[in-house]
């Protein structure tokens, strides 16, 4: 018997104009994901517990509060040996996003981001610490 996996998406929203003046990401982004009916948890906030099982096909993505100012994940740091997430871009567009499989299963797994914002050349990186979780954790 086959296991039914899904494809999540977890989408940061950030207040790029907030986070640049203030120079910290803290209260200035927001995540949320498409697997809330499966017991994704701290959607809206920056601590999003999202649960996934092996073989889960996942998406990061990113949008800016404001439509004019530019912002792309430029890492995601987390355990290679449970999900190693690509840098990809849609087909004939220079919109980024990233993509990985959950290799085996996860009690949990904290992970961080980080982001270009602006024309701020140096990335910025968020202080929490989102996660992926288990079913059962």
């Amino acid at each position: 018997m086959a296991v039914s996996t899904n494809t999540i998406t977890i989408t940061a929203v950030v207040d790029i104009v907030a986070a640049l003046a203030s120079e910290t990401l803290s209260g200035n982004f927001y995540m949320l994901d498409t697997n809330k009916l499966n017991g994704s948890t701290g959607i809206g906030t920056e601590n999003l517990r999202t649960v996934v099982k092996k073989g889960d096909k996942l998406i990061w993505n990113v949008f800016a509060l404001e439509c004019e100012a530019y912002a792309c994940i430029d890492e995601i740091i987390i355990d290679r040996n449970y999900c190693e997430p690509e840098r990809k871009a849609y087909d004939g567009t220079d919109f980024v996003y990233w993509a990985g499989t959950v290799k085996k299963d996860i009690k949990v797994l904290a992970y961080n981001l980080k982001f270009k914002l602006g024309s701020r050349s140096e990335a910025m990186s968020a202080l929490s610490k989102p996660c992926l979780v288990g079913p059962n954790a």
